[in-house]
């Protein structure tokens, strides 16, 4: 734990009673955080969990910020209609459901409905009060109009554009000044760099890569500097560029997907205490790996492999046997880290995210960890809320 910054994982509730300045906050070694259930995540709603009662979500610290995040956040992916149809007020409707939950965190990108989701966030947000909440967005992707850029097969683009990798000063630079465009906003509070990587372009990651150490983290760094951010980092599906990021870079927090959750746990041997030790949070994108864990057939955006089908037979098992849906497991799970800020699990529609809210609440007793640890169906070592 050499290095450790106690402050990153500083904890405040979501109250507006409290003033700055009030003797409210609660520093926590992370070596030592006791993690409470759902209930204490989102505060007490009452028996009758009216909708008027706004939650007190808990939120923690980004890095060594100032920046701090409820510790549910919106994923913008859907929001994009790009793999299920979401039109733009269906897309709003979702924002809006978020937010009157008590929600002030939200992540979109450019690639997300080729700009529909920015343009949503912006147009259902741009009247709250923008030091309220969080906002992260990416930069990798130019989009293109048509027929300049090739529509990508398999995608369906809600707007006429395609998109073309820029991993240089420049890209990034076009990339930030256009999101603020497209959504209506005149801040941004992190920046991701999105899709970096092998396991997005294969053989052309080293020169790819080389590019944004050489010329497009100064652009990073330049904004941050200034002031026009407040964070910079990184959001991939793979754990293994975020490691050889690490190498070379500084980075306020990680946006890993579907790599930290009930299904995989391999991070916890690398990763994550490489971010404990250098005080850099992550963010649990897919904490349902891409619907698998929520009783779809999907995993890692295509058909599961039997393995995989195989092995969450096994953990809904368990989960059946302590009477606790196998989604609120998985909600739950990865906020047990004292790496991790947030899950942002990305809702096809208002009902699904209200679902979810319900779903993070739900009691978990202590045994059906234990239970998945026995069964080897949970790595041995990963925290466990409660």
């Amino acid at each position: 734990m050499a290095g450790l910054d106690p402050a990153i994982h500083e904890r405040k509730p979501v109250d507006p009673r409290v003033k700055p300045g009030d003797d409210g906050l609660e520093l926590v070694h992370p070596e030592y955080v006791a993690f409470e259930y759902a209930s204490a995540m989102i505060g007490d709603l009452g028996p009758s969990c009216r909708r008027d009662a706004m939650p007190e979500f808990e939120k923690r610290r980004i890095g060594r910020t100032s920046l701090e995040v409820t510790v549910l956040g919106l994923g913008c992916a859907t929001l994009g209609g790009t793999r299920i149809p979401v039109t733009r007020q269906g897309a709003e409707a979702i924002v809006r459901a978020a937010w009157d939950a008590g929600v002030r965190y939200v992540d979109a990108a450019p690639y997300y409905g080729f700009g529909q989701a920015e343009r949503a966030v912006g147009d259902a947000l741009r009247d709250e009060p923008r030091d309220e909440w969080v906002l992260s967005t990416k930069v990798g992707r130019l989009l293109r109009p048509f027929p300049q850029a090739a529509p990508e097969p398999g995608r369906k683009h809600p707007l006429p554009f395609g998109v073309a990798y820029d991993y240089s000063y420049d890209g990034i630079m076009r990339s930030f000044e256009d999101s603020l465009q497209r959504l209506g906003l005149a801040r941004i509070d992190i920046l991701y760099v999105h899709d970096i990587g092998r396991y997005q372009h294969g053989d052309a990651h080293p020169e790819l890569m080389r590019s944004l150490r050489e010329s497009g983290y100064r652009a990073l760094a330049s904004l941050k500097s200034a002031g026009t951010i407040k964070a910079i980092g990184i959001g991939v599906n793979e754990r293994e560029v975020l490691l050889e990021a690490m190498e070379w870079g500084e980075w306020d927090a990680f946006l890993l997907a579907g790599r930290y959750t009930l299904l995989e746990q391999a991070p916890l041997d690398d990763l994550l205490p490489q971010c404990i030790a250098r005080g850099t949070s992550i963010a649990v994108g897919g904490p349902l790996n891409s619907g698998i864990l929520a009783g779809r057939d999907t995993w890692n955006y295509r058909s599961a492999p039997p393995e995989m089908v195989e092995r969450v037979t096994a953990i809904r098992a368990v989960c059946d046997r302590h009477g606790v849906p196998l989604p609120a497991a998985a909600l739950q799970f990865p906020l047990a880290h004292p790496a991790v800020a947030a899950i942002i699990p990305g809702p096809r529609d208002p009902d699904e995210f209200r679902a979810n809210l319900e779903l993070l609440r739900h009691p978990i007793p202590p045994a059906l960890w234990e239970e998945l640890k026995h069964a080897k169906l949970l790595h041995p070592d990963a925290p466990t809320p409660g």
